[in-house]
């Protein structure tokens, strides 16, 4: 789960430069045939252009990429052509039981995809709606990322974003998602992040509005080097683990926690779309960033955990022993799914993150 903001870290101006070599290389080598066009859907800087460019040169084919900036605009989007437009969409877990109600997820066809054999099935059975129609890309989890040399007590609990040490007044960021933002509250306030009880939902609304005077804003803060986390604007963000890690390579003092009230344990998944005239295409897609040396370096280039077995024995111990991407036991303990509520539970709510962002 990435946001969608720009990245320029050294690194990956040097894959991006290599992406465009090969996609011209690959293009001359093509010159005069059919190209096939890959439609996607998915969060911005969440795939390494290199690989895209490999990808697009191997099978003769363009992708075009359209990016959402969450989980509800993703829906939004889809919605308005009831879900054609696409070949893929990256969905994350509770909203693959709806769209597959919906008739929008194309079923897999396993001899398509070989390399679906390297995958952890657990990321498979988190979400049952996942079997045989999509297949995890990468999972992580939601927490806090801070400045340590800009607070007085370090921070380990929701509360210290949502009742803040005088410092933060003015400084911090949310992000934008009904989900993660009133998950976070009703953890905070002692409940489950996928509570209903009305009582729980005023808690956490109450809360949030308490907290609303301390929010520098409802976003998704830069990555790069001109991120307000690395100039000190912001000293506290609620972020996904991989872009903690994305926006720590400049500024050594950031460092990120899982609160310890909670928090949200989430997996990103890939879903060939129904309407789609490219489903081999697709289904192609899925099978080669799922070759295990590709799926270990779109994890080394985006800081999330694989759920493809076979990737991670080639990954270097560095990158397996780092906490922030393989959280220990206690962490997924303490952590939960988002789960699919019942409509007029998630209407309640989305009134709830109308009010506060407003």
């Amino acid at each position: 789960m990435a946001n969608s903001s720009v990245v320029y870290s050294p690194k990956r101006l040097i894959s991006l430069l290599a992406g465009w070599l090969m996609l011209i290389l690959g293009g001359l080598s093509h010159a005069g045939g059919p190209v096939s066009e890959l439609r996607i859907l998915t969060w911005s800087e969440y795939m390494d252009p290199e690989i895209v460019a490999e990808f697009e040169a191997k099978y003769n084919a363009k992708i075009k990429f359209s990016y959402f900036e969450s989980d509800e605009t993703r829906t939004d989007i889809l919605l308005e052509n009831d879900g054609v437009g696409f070949d893929l969409v990256m969905v994350n877990g509770i909203n693959l039981s709806i769209y597959r109600k919906r008739g929008w997820l194309a079923p897999l066809e396993a001899e398509k995809i070989p390399n679906l054999r390297h995958i952890d099935r657990r990321w498979i059975e988190a979400f049952p709606a996942a079997e045989g129609r999509a297949v995890p890309f990468f999972w992580g989890t939601l927490g806090i990322a801070y400045r340590r040399d800009l607070v007085e007590t370090p921070i380990h609990t929701w509360m210290g974003l949502f009742r803040p040490e005088e410092k933060l007044h003015g400084r911090i960021v949310m992000v934008k998602s009904s989900q993660d933002l009133i998950g976070a509250a009703l953890q905070a306030s002692g409940y489950s992040a996928n509570s209903i009880d009305s009582q729980a939902l005023k808690a956490a609304e109450s809360l949030l509005m308490e907290q609303k005077p301390h929010v520098f804003s409802y976003s998704y803060i830069a990555l790069d080097k001109g991120s307000s986390l690395v100039s000190g604007e912001v000293i506290a963000a609620m972020v996904y683990s991989g872009d903690a890690l994305m926006v720590q390579e400049h500024n050594e003092n950031i460092i990120y926690v899982v609160p310890k009230e909670g928090s949200n344990l989430w997996v990103d998944y890939w879903a060939v779309m129904q309407s789609s005239a490219e489903k081999d295409l697709a289904m192609a897609f899925i099978d080669f960033i799922n070759n295990p040396d590709i799926a270990a370096r779109m994890a080394e280039y985006v800081y999330y955990a694989t759920p493809n077995l076979a990737a991670t024995s080639l990954l270097p111990a560095e990158f397996l022993e780092n906490p922030v991407i393989y959280p220990d036991s206690s962490v997924l303990e303490r952590s939960e799914f988002y789960q699919e509520l019942p409509a007029r539970a998630v209407k309640k709510r989305n009134t709830i993150f109308a009010r506060v962002i407003r």
